[in-house]
């Protein structure tokens, strides 16, 4: 290798291809020299082939460099050239891998249209068989037509101020408050919050909306400020009325912190995923108070539902399709970056494997989130039409041009069978709208001198037209070629000053590795190109110090500049646009629309260095062009107004089919009803009273309520006595040697589930190979009771409940081969989640139990099941050559009108849940699939059905918190097992119980973890032995009990 002066120069230029932001100095092993020698084979395997990555280019560059023994100097330089080759037969083979993707991808889109088309053949028309086959035809134009924009719509206005609504907004990760936004901090913590904080605000001043909720995350934590851990922040105050006065005491817009998680450390959004559903749990307990004292304050005393619940980001988004489905009211989704487009970025660049990009962005688990998000949501926000069609369009649960069909199909009444996408609307987009508000923003105050100091203190000319950056320091929003732009175009030096605003920091050492890598290699650009005195890069700056740095670039008659490889939206340039500052931006993303909307700048591609430089050149030499843009966006900043933006989001939202809990039994029909509701209430006293009472004896009901001292109102006392001695004659029979049940076999309108405060959950999933339940599960549940039983107080508070994928029919024959009354429990949970019964209540004729139709139209939303049955018939019984086979068949005693279910004959030849659920996703089915019952049954119930989501049901309908129930689970389970354990309510996993499960149908190679979906380590959880007696049983319990407090 002596003399090989080209290599030198070779790999001199590959490192300067952005290699100098990598840690130095990194010490040869030692374990690599024998002997004291170097060794280049055991350097090469173990350093080169075991450790590949090219960011260790650099560090071997290093020690090249250093290196002063001429035999081992050429080693290394022979082995980097090894390296070199390595990697790029890497790079090439991730390559393929991903073009071999999405091939299928697109493969399988293409089948799904065929078979979308197949189906609905008899109703469509010529022209939406095209469409949806896939057919060359013009995009554009047709949508122009069929889809509605503003203008189309009712647009809000101020005579919907007597609405009165509640708004729901969630943005989890990042930290969140309404003043000193801490802006850059971290990753997490950038122009998503400073959105969603403002969006809270303006939507609470807009007529006919009360109250906004924005929901984040509590973090009690030392290493951010004590703010974060306050459970409500106001922003603002509701909308006065024409008087002046306040409108009441709980409107306007807060921010709702809701604990979940580890309650003392901040967390990286890649690590809250386990803990969403403990989110939910918290969420949905202050939605259900929130309900009900704003029922109080405005609604005549009947709960005020959410409007709208609205989630930003995949996990906000995960979270509000819960929230959504618990409540029954329509969802909304903001995606703000997406994670199929961050995957498809990540994999182009070949550094990183698919397995090693998930393992570093649990990428997998956000794109499911967000998959989840677009079969629950009613409408989709986006910044642009690039977004829809270049982004969404990634993604299984939509397709432009299904889309298309469907919405021309429901708005003619032609029957879709089961088919729904999402709507998708362009937000912060009012050119459709007429008559708008004025709105500038003029600013006449003089810099601060602190904040101009901060700036200023960097330059030796700060007269010179200011070139502003503000972001934080991401690698993706590239600021390093904005540097290196300035640094190589010496007429832009001279005209102008760069500033960089890259959040805070207080020891780049402390910094995540993405950002101080940016900041390092900054540093290193403003020292190769001897930028000083030329380049500010201040340390911290202020949220309300923002204004005044724009004001500041524009008093110079500077340039506002986002050279982001990719922005979702841009609301910086909007900002800037309005304190007069012409932009440059990326042609990539939410600036196209927004230069399209203010024509004030210049679109440059992100990765053409010379063009960046050309275009800043441009803005601050050409004083008549700098003026044209200013005055441009001045003058059409309007469109960007928030009344506007939240009028049009209003008018939106409004179009949305609106659904929320409807109760057909809660409103009693006459006074025998009304007197039966008063009985139930009044049990649930004596169950306190008797809860109460120290020495045993059980005191007098009227001392217990006070009675014998009401004699204000004779005909309420009257009312009481009657239902008082009506209950002691129902009650005389009813109570059982042991006192543990109240009126148990007395038929009532309400179940006794409402008087409980404690529910005991059995959902073990104990099938043989047939998946016949086995016996064991009898005697689990009969030993559960008796540890119940052990304390007389727990067992007057608490209630019993069974959840099992086996159909009522079914359910009870199995629990009278052990002597098991039905009536034992206060709710059964059937069939996978698709039903719900009430052992007591709901009763036919003959004494059969009938499901809460409160819950079959809680669950309707997006059920499909006669397209689904057509399309799982197929899917299932072909295989992916084509060929046809026999792997299921109809399982007619286990389905009922929300469940299908199906005999899985040959278990080899069952898809995965996740290939099913992309398959149906792509053709616009929505449900949730599951394997149950030991993989011998496939089940398919409403999309925001489950066995969890049936807990959280009993929550909103009964008001038993999810926090007081208790969850019994094998070590696995159906493919809905995960489900089951996490959230807010205590697990306790029996060992030893559950011999096999369905989980290994549940997931293909690739997809999320477990890890992803149930947390590690949680006080909520808690083992005990499959052959524990009552005794354990009851001690785990009170174990866990305490838990999450």
């Amino acid at each position: 290798m002596a003399g090989n002066e080209w290599i030198n120069g070779y790999l001199e230029a590959i490192l300067d291809t952005g290699a100098s932001a990598i840690e130095e100095n990194k010490p040869t092993p030692a374990n690599l020299r024998e002997n004291d020698n170097f060794n280049p084979t055991k350097y090469f395997v173990e350093e080169v082939v075991s450790g590949v990555d090219e960011t260790d280019l650099h560090r071997t560059w290093i020690k090249v460099v250093a290196t002063r023994n001429t035999k081992e100097r050429s080693s290394r330089l022979e082995n980097m050239c090894w390296r070199i080759w390595h990697l790029t037969r890497k790079k090439k083979q991730l390559e393929w891998e991903d073009l071999q993707r999405l091939a299928t991808w697109r493969w399988e889109r293409e089948q799904g249209r065929k078979d979308v088309t197949e189906d609905m053949s008899e109703d469509l028309s010529e022209g939406e068989k095209g469409d949806v086959s896939g057919e060359a035809i013009s995009l554009d134009s047709p949508r122009k037509k069929s889809q509605p924009n503003v203008s189309n719509l009712d647009v809000w206005s101020d005579s919907n101020k007597e609405k009165k609504l509640y708004i729901v907004l969630i943005s989890l990760h990042g930290l969140v408050r309404g003043e000193n936004m801490e802006l850059g901090r971290d990753s997490d913590t950038g122009g998503q919050v400073k959105y969603v904080v403002e969006l809270s605000r303006a939507l609470a001043k807009m007529p006919g909306v009360y109250r906004v909720d924005l929901f984040t995350r509590q973090v009690s934590s030392p290493e951010v400020d004590w703010s974060y851990g306050e459970p409500t922040e106001m922003l603002s105050t509701g909308p006065e009325d024409a008087d002046g006065a306040d409108l009441g005491e709980s409107s306007g817009a807060y921010i709702v912190r809701i604990p979940f998680g580890p309650r003392d450390k901040y967390l990286r959004k890649e690590l809250l995923w386990p803990h969403i559903q403990e989110f939910v749990d918290g969420a949905l307990a202050h939605i259900l108070n929130m309900s009900k004292a704003l029922g109080e304050q405005i609604g005549g005393g009947q709960p005020v539902w959410p409007y709208v619940i609205h989630g930003h980001y995949a996990d906000a988004g995960d979270s509000a399709a819960l929230l959504s489905g618990a409540l029954n009211v329509p969802m909304v989704l903001t995606g703000h970056s997406l994670g199929r487009n961050k995957l498809e970025q990540l994999l182009k660049q070949g550094r990183q494997s698919k397995e090693d990009i998930n393992s570093m962005y649990r990428i997998m688990r956000r794109i499911e989130a967000e998959e989840l998000s677009l079969d629950a949501a009613e409408l989709v926000i986006t910044s642009t039409k690039q977004e829809i069609e270049e982004q969404w369009g990634l993604y299984d649960g939509f397709d432009v041009k299904l889309e298309k069909v469907l919405r021309a199909r429901a708005r003619r009444g032609v029957n879709c069978h089961g088919r729904f996408m999402p709507r998708m609307a362009v937000s912060m987009k009012f050119d459709h709208v007429e008559n708008l508000e004025t709105f500038f923003v003029v600013l006449s105050f003089l810099i601060p001198h602190q904040t101009a100091l901060a700036v200023l203190r960097f330059l030796t000319n700060p007269h010179k037209p200011m070139i502003l950056a503000l972001s934080r320091p991401d690698p993706k929003k590239n600021l390093t070629t904005l540097v290196k732009a300035f640094g190589e175009c010496r007429p832009l030096r001279e005209l102008a000053n760069l500033t960089l605003i890259m959040g805070n920091r207080d020891d780049i050492d402390e910094m995540s590795t993405g950002n101080a890598g940016v900041l390092m290699t900054v540093l290193k650009l403003v020292d190769k190109y001897d930028l000083y005195g030329q380049v500010a890069f201040p340390k911290h700056h202020k949220q309300s110090d923002v204004p005044e740095i724009y004001h500041l670039a524009a008093k110079t008659k500077g340039v506002f500049i986002n050279p982001a490889f990719i922005e979702p939206f841009g609301l910086t340039l909007i900002e800037a646009a309005a304190h007069g500052l012409p932009m440059v931006a990326t042609k990539n993303g939410g600036p196209v629309d927004i230069h399209g909307a203010l024509n004030n700048g210049l679109l440059v591609d992100p990765h053409d260095q010379k063009a960046i430089a050309d275009a800043l050149l441009k803005l601050v030499s050409e004083k008549k062009l700098w003026e044209e843009c200013r005055r441009n966006g001045w003058k059409n900043i309007h469109l960007f107004s928030w009344p506007e933006h939240c009028r049009t989001y209003l008018t939106r939202v409004a179009a949305c089919r609106m659904r929320h809990p409807q109760w057909q039994t809660d409103t009693p029909a006459d006074d025998q009803a009304a007197e039966e509701s008063l009985n139930d209430s009044l049990k649930d006293v004596q169950d306190m009273s008797l809860r109460l009472s120290v020495d045993g004896e059980k005191p007098s009901l009227n001392e217990s309520l006070g009675v014998g001292t009401a004699g204000d109102d004779p005909e309420l006392q009257d009312q009481v006595m009657r239902v008082l001695s009506k209950m002691k004659r129902q009650e005389s029979a009813a109570h059982d040697s042991e006192g543990d049940r109240t009126v148990q076999n007395v038929p009532s309108k309400y179940p006794m589930l409402r008087r409980r405060r404690k529910l005991i959950v059995i959902a073990l999933d104990c099938y043989d190979s047939s998946g016949a339940p086995e016996k064991k599960m009898i005697q689990i549940v009969q030993e559960t009771f008796k540890a119940i039983k052990i304390d007389p107080q727990i067992a007057r508070l608490s209630g019993f409940a069974l959840s099992t994928a086996m159909s009522m029919s079914e359910l009870t024959e199995f629990l009278k081969l052990g002597n098991i009354k039905v009536n034992d429990f206060d709710a059964l949970i059937c069939s996978s989640g698709s039903e719900v019964y009430y052992p007591g209540t709901y009763t036919e004729e003959y004494g059969k139990l009938c499901p809460d139709p409160d819950y079959v139209s809680h669950i309707d939303y997006r059920w499909g099941s006669d397209g689904l049955k057509k399309t799982i018939w197929k899917l299932m019984n072909t295989s992916e050559g084509g060929e046809k086979n026999s792997a299921i068949e109809e399982d007619v005693k286990s389905s009922n009108s929300h469940c299908l279910s199906y005999l899985i004959k040959d278990p080899s030849k069952a898809k995965k849940v996740d290939d099913m659920r992309q398959k149906l996703r792509m053709r616009g089915l929505r449900c949730h699939l599951m394997y149950c019952r030991n993989s011998t049954r496939m089940q398919v119930i409403p999309l925001l059905a489950s066995r969890s989501q049936a807990l959280r049901y009993l929550f909103v309908r009964w008001r038993l918190n999810v926090a007081n129930m208790y969850v019994i689970l094998g070590e696995t389970g159906d493919t809905d097992y995960e489900e089951l354990i996490a959230g807010t309510h205590k697990t306790l996993i029996m060992k030893g119980v559950v011999e096999k499960g369905s989980e290994e149908l549940l997931r293909t190679a690739g997809s999320y973890l477990r890890d992803d979906i149930v947390p590690v380590d949680t006080p909520l959880i808690a083992y005990v032995s499959g052959q524990a007696t009552a005794k354990e049983i009851a001690n785990t319990l009170r174990q866990i009990s305490g838990a999450g407090m």
